[in-house]
């Protein structure tokens, strides 16, 4: 077994105990995040069994997504901050979206969408910890924006990720992680015949207490591909 097999089981390894350990019987998606990692490494994980990989950086992600278009099943969500002069991009060549927080960029994604592709799907991005420097609604604004978003037929809600503050206090993480898990709920008690699924949160310090509240799909990139050269 190779060292990004035996990564990769190990992760598994650990969504599987964390679900055991809360009693939860449906299943955590495992996104990789692949930001700064070489197409080389992404292959291997592909040949691993890794299907959905997240890119935090448009053109970066644009150059795995074309040298790696052949592989298939391959997923591709974008993670990170996205800018208007760069939506097009992103509506053309991803599958996902995860960090909408201004309905603008929503729109333009939606105006920008092939037709021949399906909805684009989206999560918006809540600013769980209220940091001064980080993307992301209030929470109090998230159902206003879900509400314009539910109008563009291009886009797909699906649900809500959030990148809370960094902390090893186990009781900080699952304060912020519980508040997300309680606003997807006021989401799908505001519309219950939507099919909001998708609560993307916890990270490889964290996603023991992210699954425990209810994460669908943990982000994962250092436990999977060890530290990266620019951290």
């Amino acid at each position: 077994m190779s060292a990004i097999e035996t990564h990769f089981q190990q992760v598994r390894d650990r969504i599987h105990t964390a679900r055991k350990a809360c009693g939860r019987a449906d299943t955590v998606q495992l996104l990789a995040v692949s930001k700064t990692r070489p197409v080389a490494l992404i292959r291997e994980a592909w040949h691993a069994g890794q299907r959905d990989f997240g890119e935090n950086y448009v053109q970066e992600g644009i150059n795995k997504i074309l040298a790696l278009q052949d592989f298939e099943g391959i997923c591709w969500h974008f993670i990170g901050s996205l800018q208007s002069n760069k939506t097009r991009t992103v509506a053309e060549h991803f599958h996902w979206v995860h960090s909408i927080d201004r309905f603008k960029i929503a729109q333009r994604l939606n105006e920008q969408r092939p037709d021949h592709q399906p909805p684009l799907n989206i999560c918006l991005q809540v600013n769980i910890s209220h940091e001064d420097a980080k993307s992301g609604i209030a929470p109090d604004e998230m159902i206003t924006l879900a509400a314009k978003v539910l109008s563009l037929s291009n886009l797909k809600l699906r649900g809500l990720m959030a990148v809370p503050m960094p902390t090893n206090e186990s009781a900080e993480q699952h304060t912020a992680f519980n508040a997300m898990a309680d606003l997807l709920v006021k989401l799908q008690k505001r519309w219950p015949k939507q099919a909001f699924d998708t609560l993307s949160m916890g990270m490889s310090g964290d996603m023991e207490a992210a699954i425990k509240a209810g994460s669908t799909m943990v982000r994962i990139g250092t436990a999977l591909f060890g530290v990266r050269d620019d951290s």
